[in-house]
């Protein structure tokens, strides 16, 4: 880094103003490390509520038996950084190219099952219950409720789980997902790209799918709950194809017509930006649209976060905040904290900054400051600064 610094007391006074008035078009992109932010540990143990991408690969591994087991880490192997996106989306290629032949000891209808066993494996892991009382999911949800707003906040994340409709629906917050119906909801595609629903509702994108998808037997997609995984709905082989299919073609056309948008603010939190495809598509929006923002609140210190600092490098509308520093306008330099800007701000600045370090690239942080800019409550949170939450 070299001799210049950024003062977070600078930036988080602007981030409040913004956060805390409705008249900005405002996207939360949720990545898997906002739930294991969530400690459902008991006598100081941390447990996640739901493991990022990593643990959930290692479940799933555990959980798969003999032949499966096998094969699955044969094709781990195949893979470079292997996760189970990749993995899943080999399998499941496999499944439709090899018909009778063998791969890792399993033909086409051995690769079929496989993928079923591990889409159930992966439901009975994602499908937790919200915790009760406050939480980060809660919290952000109370921030949205909390201001008279110009436009609707827009959520999109790449979780399977259901813990913002859960938080939603605990206190009747009404919300889109893209999906209309009541006995068998469908996908409804042109309500997506209209998205002339009142402001009020909530608009949740669901990038990868959800273990509340399924594919009729007519071969549509729906939103149901009854299936205990085995037809779940994430991108399939060759997830960049997959991608421009319904529903993900929708939905990414989403997230690409909201950077779009003039004057918007898209705000992230545990995502690593790992995902190619996405940063590809916000690189391409940020560079489109100049009056467009992206802050992306990262967990571990700046030269940790290789991606989301290399995309940062790119497009100088998008800043990164960082444990120890950010890169903000293009420029990299650590943190430096200086003369408040405010009276009284010593006690905003402890909601974001503890003994030399940024704590808002934890969720569970990030959502308590959301919720008290939304004029939610306050509440004392100790930071569990080891536990890595990014995806």
């Amino acid at each position: 880094m070299s001799n210049t610094v950024h003062n977070p007391d600078q930036y988080m006074f602007d981030f409040k103003h913004i956060i805390s008035h409705g008249r900005k078009k405002i996207g939360i992109l949720i990545g898997a490390g906002a739930p294991v932010s969530v400690n459902i540990g008991k006598a100081g143990a941390y447990v996640p509520l739901i493991p990022n991408v990593a643990g959930l690969t290692d479940l799933i591994r555990a959980g798969l038996k003999d032949e499966f087991k096998e094969a699955f880490e044969g094709i781990e192997k195949q893979i470079h950084n292997s996760n189970i996106e990749l993995a899943l989306s080999r399998i499941r290629a496999l499944a439709e190219v090899i018909g009778e032949s063998k791969v890792c000891g399993l033909d086409a209808t051995g690769f079929q099952s496989l993928s079923q066993k591990i889409c159930s494996l992966i439901y009975e892991i994602v499908s937790k219950p919200l915790p009760a009382g406050e939480n980060p999911f809660s919290d952000t949800i109370s921030w949205i409720n909390g201001i008279n707003r110009n436009h609707p906040v827009e959520i999109f994340t790449t979780n399977y789980d259901l813990l913002f409709e859960e938080a939603m629906e605990r206190v009747k917050t009404p919300y889109f997902d893209g999906f209309s119906g009541s006995k068998v909801p469908f996908f409804d595609p042109s309500s997506i790209s209209n998205n002339d629903l009142p402001k009020r509702w909530v608009r949740l994108w669901k990038l990868h799918g959800s273990i509340g998808w399924s594919k009729s037997a007519s071969g549509e997609i729906v939103r149901s709950n009854t299936d205990a995984g085995s037809t779940m709905v994430y991108p399939s082989h060759i997830k960049y194809d997959q991608t421009q299919s319904a529903p993900f073609s929708s939905l990414f056309e989403r997230l690409k017509n909201f950077l779009l948008e003039p004057d918007t603010l898209l705000i992230c939190s545990g995502f690593s930006f790992a995902d190619a495809h996405i940063s590809a598509k916000l690189s391409e929006c940020m560079s489109a649209n100049p009056s467009s923002a992206l802050i992306a609140l990262q967990y571990q210190n700046l030269d940790n976060e290789v991606y989301a600092a290399e995309l940062a490098s790119r497009c100088p509308n998008m800043s990164v905040y960082c444990r120890d520093g950010a890169i903000i306008n293009g420029i990299k330099a650590p943190w430096k904290l200086g003369d408040p800007p405010s009276k009284n701000w010593e006690a905003i600045r402890a909601e974001y900054w503890k003994e030399g370090t940024f704590l808002l690239g934890d969720f569970k942080l990030l959502a308590r400051f959301l919720a008290m800019s939304g004029g939610g409550k306050s509440k004392a949170i100790e930071p569990a600064l080891e536990v890595a939450t990014d995806e």
